[in-house]
């Protein structure tokens, strides 16, 4: 066979050949035996395992013996070509100076003969090369790297830390040598100021003469110049004072800063970590996070970008789940831009689909949204009232209106229910005939002169007046009972039955006669004239209509005419005496 093995090589050991060769690798990882040497000399650790200091059979140099050649390099000049790790490109390097002239197959950008146009690496000009035969650019030097398949993809391959030392770390100890000298410059000059003032003080005090024996000043300067001398040679708390070079330098913690776990010292507040050292709720309740000393971890994980930061990696774990290639920590940027891009297209999406289901079935009356002025009534303009209410400056605010009906005027009303009040009676009314019944006919001024007749003051007034004081006063009469007083309203319901009768006895058969009823006064010169046809028919339809739910009344009134005539006045006189009796509908069963 071509591939032989090691054993047959170096030849099979026996059993006390192999026992003897173990002591001997104990004796030597003991120390009590001479170590292993090498093909060159070199000592061999004997903690090194077996199949390190044995060579393979393809790269066996030292006969089967125990070497390390075969882990070494070996010299530059036998190694590969891909494990020189100091060759490298030349960069920048020209072959030779550069032509006059523009050459035959030449770039026609910049006119060097080793690339084309379109692998040249400098700016486009207006005008290349070719036409215009100015700034041609030397030949570069063809040179060719030997690497293997690993050199090629190393992204370290080839970089020079000289560069980084150049480019970033000397820039910034220059930096920071600069900002030294700065802040020295500035401390030099500040103590140099106060050292000025501090000498105009003495000299102030010098001139006046108010001390003939020295100042206590100087004692108080003194002293304060030797604690500041303590105090700069000390260091503060919280922080590293460096006392030659006048810079501060501050620690990772300032420990001066209340810890958190001390903020509120209940038990049951909010849950401290010790091993990671946070607090993600507030320690105190009841407060503005922004008057808050500190308001939790939660406080600061959701200000600034990190909801940001959130959505996009909530973003990538959903796309990730859905088959797509998204991760937020191997290529932010991608997962930024496709993160915006999938909002965008929601947004034209949902746009799209409102748009859709608005010309399908309408209704987008109803999404239109009044002014934030008027749906919290508060505005940034600057009205001026007087003492009495009435806008001097700006613009009155607008009146909000309520979901009910306004300004409708019933039962020939000029003045909507409710816009009078009665003090007297404690009872809202009408402004137009300061009637208190809610579904009355407006009187107009006759009303308002007969409320101001019957109002309690206006007869106490007129009882004032004509002498009532003289006249003797009568005892109180005692109450009626209920039966007595059913009994009189039947006995005076009797005579106005017998009197209607003889009246239209007289009258005829024109039906036209003088009202004796109930709500006119007998006897009264400005009695008006009824026609009891229209009596009993205004009786018969104000009877329906009581009879008739809120509802239908309100649309049959609607419906009704506006005028109305003195039959149906006293119809709903009559009717109304009846409807608020309690004993109107009463029967006495011995009758």
């Amino acid at each position: 066979m071509l591939r032989a093995n090691a054993d047959e090589i170096a030849g099979k050991l026996s059993r006390s050949e192999q026992r003897q060769q173990k002591d001997l690798d104990a004796a030597r990882k003991a120390g009590t035996a001479q170590p292993a040497v090498d093909s060159q000399g070199n000592a061999i650790n004997p903690h090194i395992p077996t199949y390190i200091t044995r060579a393979p059979w393809y790269a066996d140099t030292a006969g089967g013996g125990p070497s390390l050649d075969h882990q070494r390099l070996g010299n530059k000049e036998e190694l590969a070509p891909h494990l020189r790790l100091e060759q490298w490109y030349d960069r920048g390097v020209t072959a030779g100076p550069a032509a006059k002239k523009y050459r035959k197959g030449a770039c026609e950008n910049c006119g060097s003969m080793t690339h084309k146009r379109q692998d040249c690496v400098e700016r486009p000009r207006k005008r290349g090369a070719k036409f215009t035969n100015k700034d041609i650019a030397a030949d570069d030097v063809g040179q060719t790297v030997a690497r293997d398949y690993d050199a090629k993809r190393d992204r370290w391959n080839g970089y020079d830390a000289a560069t980084y030392k150049s480019a970033v770390v000397d820039e910034y100890e220059a930096a920071e040598e600069a900002r030294r000298k700065k802040r020295e410059a500035e401390l030099e000059a500040a103590a140099a100021a106060a050292r000025e003032k501090k000498q105009e003080k003495k000299a102030k005090v010098k001139a006046a003469g108010d001390d003939e024996f020295g100042s206590s000043d100087d004692d108080d300067d003194e002293e304060e110049e030797g604690e500041d001398k303590f105090a700069h040679s000390a260091d503060m708390v919280g922080q590293k004072v460096d006392t030659g070079q006048r810079l501060t330098v501050r620690n990772l913690r300032i420990r001066e800063d209340t810890a958190k776990y001390l903020l509120n010292l209940d038990p049951e507040s909010a849950y401290y970590d010790p091993k990671t050292r946070s607090m993600r709720d507030a320690p105190e309740i009841g407060k503005n996070p922004e008057d808050m000393k500190f308001a939790g971890d939660n406080f600061q994980r959701y200000t600034g970008e990190a909801t940001n930061m959130q959505k996009l990696q909530l973003f990538a774990w959903q796309s990730s789940a859905r088959g797509h290639d998204v991760n937020m920590h191997a290529n932010p940027t991608a997962g930024e831009l496709l993160h915006r891009e999938f909002e965008q297209k929601r947004e034209v999406l949902k746009d799209t689909s409102k748009t859709s289901i608005l010309e399908r079935y309408g209704g987008e009356e109803h999404l239109e949204r009044l002014p934030r002025e008027l749906i919290s009534g508060q505005t940034e303009e600057y009205v001026e009232y007087n003492r009495a209410g009435n806008v001097v400056k700006g613009r009155e605010r607008a009146k909000a209106r309520s979901k009910y009906d306004e300004d409708v005027f019933i039962n020939n009303h000029t003045a909507v229910w409710g816009s009078w009040y009665d003090r007297d009676a404690a009872a809202w009314g009408f402004a137009c005939c300061h009637s208190t019944i809610s579904q009355s006919y407006c009187t107009g001024e006759a009303g308002k002169s007969a409320f101001q007749a019957t109002a309690p003051t206006a007869v106490l007034a007129a009882g004032q007046a004509s002498g009532s004081a003289s006249v003797p006063r009568l005892p109180p009469a005692e109450p009626k009972s209920l039966v007595e007083q059913h009994r009189e309203a039947l006995r005076a319901g009797k005579g106005k039955k017998r009197a209607a009768d003889g009246e239209s006895e007289r009258d005829g058969d024109d039906g036209r006669g003088r009202a004796t009823q109930a709500g006119w006064p007998a006897g009264d010169g400005d009695e008006p004239e009824l026609d009891r046809t229209k009596l009993r028919a205004a009786l018969e339809h104000e009877r329906r209509r009581r009879d008739m739910g809120e509802d239908e009344a309100w649309a049959a009134a609607k419906k009704g005419k506006a005028d109305v005539t003195q039959e149906e006045i006293e119809a709903y006189r009559l009717a109304r005496s009846a409807y608020d009796d309690p004993m109107a509908n009463y029967k006495d069963p011995e009758e």
